[in-house]
């Protein structure tokens, strides 16, 4: 039987490669490279791919990661005053900063520099570029609840808007002089 065999293999044609077979003698798991397979995909390699190009070009994972724990990374009085804008691919970070501390911060430069890589773990920042404006992230200003005025304070302001006779005038200089009045309580 194996002389049988030996002619039989013979005959046969030699088969370098698991692409020369024919496509119904392919098992079910092996497919080519280039071959579509029907059903559902995962989207999240796909999405990765389209857009690691773009998050590369603005400073990558590092500016996400620096914005994420800025305030931890910088400090908390540096960070009111900042915001990581965005990252060049030369290590430039630029920082949005509050106009009355830019010069401040440009003399400490060095010590944000070391700061942000000791978070990062390497020298990923070379220099930094400080753009005067508004921080995207500025705090909501702060709205105290008003305390209640006195009897004399609120006849004291209605004695100096009593000879208006505008009466929107009249409501919204009452409105003024309550919180004015209530806030300087405040300060005092």
């Amino acid at each position: 039987m194996n002389e049988e065999q030996e002619k039989a293999d013979a005959t046969l044609p030699a088969r370098d490669s698991q692409d020369e077979r024919r496509p119904d003698e392919r098992r079910p798991d092996e497919r080519r490279p280039d071959e579509r397979r029907p059903g559902l995909r995962a989207v999240g390699p796909l999405a990765s791919r389209l857009a690691a190009p773009v998050v590369a070009r603005h400073g990558g994972g590092i500016l996400a990661r620096l914005k994420a724990d800025w305030p931890a990374v910088i400090g908390a009085d540096i960070a009111a005053a900042t915001w990581p804008q965005a990252l060049g691919r030369d290590g430039v970070l630029k920082l949005r900063v509050a106009a009355a501390t830019a010069l401040e911060l440009q003399h400490r430069a060095p010590l944000l520099i070391e700061r942000i890589n000791v978070y990062l773990g390497r020298p990923a920042i070379s220099r930094l570029v400080f753009v005067q404006g508004p921080l995207p992230l500025a705090p909501p200003a702060r709205r105290g609840s008003l305390r209640q005025l006195g009897d004399a304070e609120a006849e004291a302001i209605e004695r100096q808007i009593a000879a208006i006779g505008d009466s929107e005038l009249k409501a919204a200089l009452a409105r003024l002089g309550k919180s004015v009045a209530s806030s300087a309580a405040r300060r005092r």
